[in-house]
């Protein structure tokens, strides 16, 4: 099971001092993706002009753009709560970017109030994610919302 009290300790640490939401959403899925099994995409979109704009991530190249609303990351948006889909096959109107994509968590990311971007993480594995990694994950993104918004 995943340690993620360490996680956000070491994000911590990693964007002490650092004024740069680029550099400190970059390091952020670089953390993610080496600390968790079974990924095959862990990174931000961020909210511009009204829709979802592809930030920094790891893995695959990724959709560049996402409305509000419309896949899992627009859903999380939209409804403003985390979205954990155990096979993204069963979603409606779900986007794929990667087709070896089974399963993804979504954390809908705030500041001053308001969705400012989504934490988009897949896995090729079916149920990969699951409640320790909602609650997990739910954290890690309020650290990273002090850090960043």
């Amino acid at each position: 099971m995943t340690d993620y009290k360490l996680l956000c300790a070491q994000l911590r640490a990693l964007t002490e001092g650092v004024p740069y939401r680029v550099t400190n959403l970059a390091n952020a899925s670089a953390l993610l993706w080496d600390a968790l099994p079974d990924l095959n995409w862990a990174g931000f979109y961020w909210m511009e002009d009204g829709c979802l704009v592809l930030g920094p991530f790891q893995g695959k190249p990724a959709c560049t753009m996402i409305d509000v609303g419309a896949g899992v990351c627009g859903t999380a948006v939209a409804e403003d709560r985390t979205q954990l889909v155990p096979d993204v096959h069963a979603f409606p109107g779900h986007i794929a970017c990667d087709s070896a994509s089974n399963s993804e968590i979504v954390v809908p990311i705030h500041g001053r109030g308001v969705v400012v971007g989504v934490l988009d993480i897949d896995s090729p594995l079916f149920s990969r994610f699951d409640e320790n990694d909602r609650e997990g994950l739910e954290q890690f993104v309020r650290v990273l919302e002090e850090i960043v918004c």
